[in-house]
């Protein structure tokens, strides 16, 4: 595959979903051929998981739902775009499972790379980009919109979530790469655009 799968991870409220955007806009105007996705929801079966989690499935149960999503989503979506030499951009991708499910729920997280590197027949990512901000920050910052089953969760079981990114990113320092999310969005695109540009030019 000759493309590129750049990921954004960070816990909610930090704002990767609007640098995803602003990101996508920047390579594009460089003439760069990109596609953006998101986890869960790339694939119609993915949106179908997602509202699963709506029933609180146990902690194992959740990753082997995200893990069939993310099977189609590699199948259907990401591989293809990769074989067509994309950058392939995704809000969300393997890491969310072993920070959310792994550190935030208690699934051993060896176990759950393990089965990440099977659900996605090793379409791992080349770069990820990880929007580190203090969870409560995060919540203050999406205000009264209504939450899905993951956002109702508790602020000690975001800090969890948090404490594994920052684990994947002391293990993976040459992938991972740590985005300060507290400033202002504009710094924060500008902090993106240099890390991504200094990649794509060893890419």
């Amino acid at each position: 595959m000759s493309g590129l799968l750049i990921t954004f991870e960070g816990v909610e409220g930090s704002g990767k979903t609007t640098q995803m955007a602003r990101l996508e806009r920047w390579l594009r105007a460089k003439g760069h051929r990109v596609s953006s996705t998101r986890e869960p929801d790339g694939t119609r079966l993915g949106r179908a998981v997602r509202r699963l989690f709506e029933l609180e499935p146990e902690p194992l149960v959740e990753v082997f739902l995200f893990l069939a999503a993310r099977h189609q989503h590699v199948a259907e979506k990401i591989r293809p775009w990769l074989e067509r030499g994309r950058i392939v951009l995704s809000d969300r991708y393997a890491d969310a499972t072993v920070a959310y499910q792994g550190y935030g729920r208690g699934v051993d997280p060896d176990l759950i790379r393990e089965l990440n590197v099977r659900a996605t027949g090793g379409v791992l990512p080349d770069l990820t980009l990880l929007f580190d901000l203090d969870p409560a920050e995060g919540f203050r910052r999406m205000g009264r919109r209504r939450r899905d089953a993951f956002e109702r969760e508790t602020l000690a079981f975001h800090r969890r979530v948090r404490r594994g990114y920052l684990e994947i990113l002391r293990a993976e320092p040459k992938r991972v790469r740590l985005i300060d999310a507290a400033p202002a969005p504009a710094k924060v695109a500008a902090e993106v655009q240099a890390v991504v540009e200094e990649f794509l030019r060893g890419a």
